[in-house]
């Protein structure tokens, strides 16, 4: 069984520290469990107030606007299921000693980059350079 990391509550990775250290690797996997934690969460009291909100409504705008809120509501929430499985993706990344690096180019990923959004699979310029490519495709 893996060995659980002290990490204080004000800890922040910096980049004066080795890239990806167990506390760096911690910090991040608590991120993540955290955001995942909270989709959840969110999710069950959609599910829920979707659940408590199944009435009849007689007018036609009203129900046509009910409608369009929960067709947005599910939206919103297959969205965020999607990201779920992008969130236990890192988590397995961590575990398998891969988090952090790009998929592409095997450079490490910045460490503001990760901050913002913990699930990146590739660096910036790697990202830029897919970016500028869909485009040109989608273009055509």
């Amino acid at each position: 069984m893996k060995q659980e990391v002290f990490l204080p509550d004000d800890y922040r990775p910096a980049e004066d520290e080795p890239f990806m250290n167990e506390r760096q690797l911690e910090y991040f996997r608590r991120k993540l469990l955290n955001w995942k934690q909270d989709l959840l969460a969110d999710s069950r009291d959609t599910i829920e107030a979707l659940q408590d909100n199944t009435r009849n409504i007689p007018d036609v705008a009203d129900r046509a606007s009910e409608e369009t809120d929960r067709a947005l509501e599910l939206r919103t929430r297959d969205r965020q299921r999607k990201l779920v499985s992008k969130i236990d993706s890192a988590i397995r990344r961590i575990e398998e000693g891969e988090y952090g690096y790009c998929n592409v180019t095997g450079d490490p990923i910045s460490l503001k980059r990760l901050n913002a959004r913990p699930i990146a699979t590739m660096s910036l310029e790697a990202q830029e350079r897919h970016e500028r490519r869909e485009k040109v495709h989608r273009d055509d």
